[in-house]
């Protein structure tokens, strides 16, 4: 197959272009409105994410990390807390909970999924964890059953961090609704992106949803009276709900179509996996909305990551890594006491994974291009013996 054209990783405008209209539209009223700081959009949004959630309530913050991190404080997570959460996590996840000063424990991830390992989670538990976060990885959920099984065994709270899980579901559960609270990112490129930063916390809790609204404004719960000195400024903002708004009704559409070329990935890439490309493992069917979808490059795989990556480049498919640091060995929290090879699956996974294109609109023609130039510099390469 010639090239059809170049591949971007992510193209927002096959999302944005039917919606042109109804979008400017809503800008327009917001501009004209003036309601520019907690608007009419944002309880509007903040209501119907919570709903799609599968929660009461929800509350729109500046941006996924303070959502986390205020959160975590909205739920009683603070200094003297120890807070599990996996090592194979964007850095976001780990600032959350430093910010709130209670100390992350780490544990390694399934080498098959990369998602956080329970069995893991459930040997750091001690007398002084109060919360695990699991994170959502690429758009799979942490099995529910597994969670709350470990959370009632040990009396723990859990804070899903889902901010790359919009939409999905696993064992008929609803990501954000597995726990007290959870943490979503609205960053442009996330399954349900903005036009700019947001975030949100949506609870089973109303005094949880309550303790985040006076968070985010000053530590207030009406205009000059401040309650909580922990307060800060992080808003959604108004227009940017406006966007959200037009584009919930449309995530449903975005997320099948991201399983559906997920699928077609995964059937054209099998003849790989005796040489050692073999995608990340999907537990939860047309749960999994693959935010991202990664492949292993495996130790059986004679191309090694940079050089496909760089030959993927050359044929203008642009690629990436989800990611390739872990956070125990990032420079700025080496003083967390982690050393390398305590966590080897983190490790192993850092060094072997890839992310490829996807997103709503993606062409079967692009995919088929995508998988055509693997194939290709995959099986150039003898195999390794």
């Amino acid at each position: 197959m010639a090239n059809p054209s170049s591949v971007p990783f992510v193209d927002l405008s096959l999302q944005h272009a039917p919606l042109r209209a109804e979008l400017m539209a809503a800008m327009a009223a917001v501009a004209d409105g003036g309601d520019y700081i907690l608007g009419n959009s944002v309880v509007q949004f903040e209501r119907a994410f919570a709903a799609a959630c599968g929660v009461p309530f929800g509350v729109g913050v500046g941006s996924g990390t303070d959502a986390l991190t205020l959160g975590l404080r909205a739920c009683g997570i603070g200094p003297g807390d120890q807070v599990i959460l996996p090592v194979n996590t964007f850095v976001a996840t780990l600032i959350g909970v430093l910010q709130v000063g209670a100390t992350p424990v780490f544990v390694d991830c399934e080498l098959d999924t990369g998602l956080m390992d329970i069995a893991a989670a459930e040997r750091a538990m001690n007398r002084l964890t109060r919360a695990v976060i699991p994170v959502h990885l690429y758009g799979q959920m942490v099995s529910p059953k597994a969670l709350h099984a470990l959370a009632e065994a040990h009396g723990v709270t859990i804070f899903e961090d889902a901010a790359q899980a919009h939409g999905a579901e696993r064992d008929g559960i609803k990501a954000g609704s597995v726990g007290l609270a959870s943490a979503f990112s609205f960053y442009p490129s996330k399954n349900l992106g903005a036009m700019g930063d947001g975030g949100m916390v949506v609870t089973q809790q109303e005094v949880v949803a309550q303790t985040v609204r006076s968070l985010r404004n000053y530590g207030s719960t009406r205009k000059y009276y401040h309650t909580d000195p922990g307060g800060t400024n992080s808003r959604l903002d108004t227009l940017q709900a406006a966007v959200l708004n037009i584009k919930l009704a449309c995530l449903a559409d975005w997320n099948c179509d991201r399983n559906r070329l997920a699928k077609l990935y995964d059937d054209a890439l099998k003849p790989l996996a005796a040489q050692g490309l073999i995608p990340m493992t999907n537990h939860s069917g047309s749960g999994h909305v693959y935010h991202l979808y990664v492949i292993r490059l495996t130790r059986d795989c004679a191309i090694d990551r940079t050089r496909l990556q760089q030959e993927l480049a050359v044929a203008e498919i642009q690629s990436g890594i989800h990611y390739p640091v872990p956070c125990h060995l990032q420079p700025a929290f080496h003083h967390l006491g982690y050393q390398p090879g305590d966590f080897p699956i983190a490790e192993q996974l850092s060094q072997e994974i890839l992310s490829l294109p996807i997103y709503p609109g993606m062409t079967e023609g692009h995919l088929e291009y995508v998988v055509k130039t693997l194939m290709g510099l995959v099986q150039a390469c003898p195999v390794l013996t």
